[in-house]
C-alpha cells in the first residue's frame, strides 16, 4: 500500500508545482547564483605595472585600456563581450539501398555401405535417404531515406569570461531571458575562445567558439501546453507499440 501512497503523493506535489503558476508569468532565472555574476563581482588579478618614461606620462596618448587607443577587448575574468550568432544551416541527404538473395540446398546419401537402404525401411513412405535434405530460400530488401534540414538563426548576446585556462584560452558564458507577456525566451550560450579571435569590436561570432554549446527555448504558457502531460511520456516510453 506504500508505493501508490508515495505515487499520488509525488504526483500531487509535481501539480502544487504548477498550480503555483496558474495566472502568473513565468520567474526570471537569479542572476546573483551564476558564474557570470561570480566573475564579475570578484577581485580581478593584479596588473601588472612598466616604469614610464617622463615623455610617456608627458604624452597625450596612452596605451591603457581605459584611454582612446587602448585594447578595449575583453581580456581577463569578468569581463563581458559580445557574441553573434548567425546560423544559416541547410543539409539535404538521400539514400537508397537495395539486396536480394537466393539460396537453394540439396543434401542426400543413396548408397553408402547399405546404410541408406536399410534406414529407407524405417522411414514412412515417400521418404528415402538419397534425397534427404532440400532447401530453398529467397530474401529481398529495399530501404529509401530522405533527410532534408534548414535552421537559421541570428542572435546576440553579451557574454562574460569566467575562467583563464593556463594556455590563454577564455572560458565563456552568457545569458539572456525577456518575457513577453506569460512567456519567457531562454537563450544560453557557454564555450571557450582564444583572446586573438575577439575582433576589435569585443565581438567573436559562434563559429570560433570551441565546445559551443547554445541553447534557445523558452517556458511558459505556451511552452507547457505544446509538451505532452507526464503520464503520456511515460507510456510513450513504457508501451511496445
Amino acid at each position: 500500500m506504500k508505493s501508490p501512497a508515495l505515487l499520488l503523493l509525488s504526483i500531487a506535489l509535481v501539480a502544487c508545482g504548477r498550480l503555483e503558476q496558474v495566472g502568473k508569468a513565468p520567474d526570471f532565472t537569479p542572476v546573483e547564483g551564476g558564474n557570470e555574476f561570480y566573475a564579475m563581482a570578484s577581485s580581478p588579478l593584479p596588473a601588472t605595472t612598466v616604469a614610464r618614461t617622463p615623455e610617456q606620462e608627458a604624452s597625450l596618448w596612452s596605451g591603457a585600456r581605459n584611454s582612446l587607443l587602448g585594447d578595449q577587448r575583453a581580456a581577463q575574468r569578468g569581463d563581458i563581450l559580445t557574441v553573434v550568432i548567425e546560423i544559416n544551416d541547410k543539409a539535404e541527404i538521400s539514400n537508397s539501398t537495395g539486396r536480394s538473395r537466393n539460396g537453394s540446398e540439396t543434401m542426400g546419401v543413396p548408397s553408402m555401405l547399405g546404410i541408406p537402404q536399410r534406414i529407407d525401411k524405417r522411414l514412412p513412405a515417400g521418404a528415402n535417404m538419397a534425397n534427404a535434405v532440400a532447401t530453398n530460400s529467397n530474401s529481398s530488401y529495399s530501404g529509401d531515406g530522405q533527410v532534408s534540414r534548414n535552421e537559421k538563426l541570428t542572435l546576440r548576446v553579451a557574454a562574460t569570461i569566467i575562467e583563464t585556462l593556463p594556455n590563454g584560452v577564455l572560458r565563456i558564458q552568457g545569458s539572456q531571458e525577456v518575457r513577453v507577456n506569460f512567456e519567457v525566451r531562454e537563450l544560453i550560450v557557454t564555450g571557450f575562445v582564444r583572446p586573438e579571435d575577439v575582433s576589435r569590436q569585443n565581438e567573436i561570432t559562434y563559429d570560433k567558439i570551441a565546445g559551443a554549446r547554445i541553447s534557445y527555448g523558452g517556458r511558459g504558457q505556451i511552452t507547457d501546453v505544446q509538451q505532452p502531460r507526464y503520464g503520456q511520456q511515460i507510456a510513450d516510453v513504457l508501451l511496445p507499440f
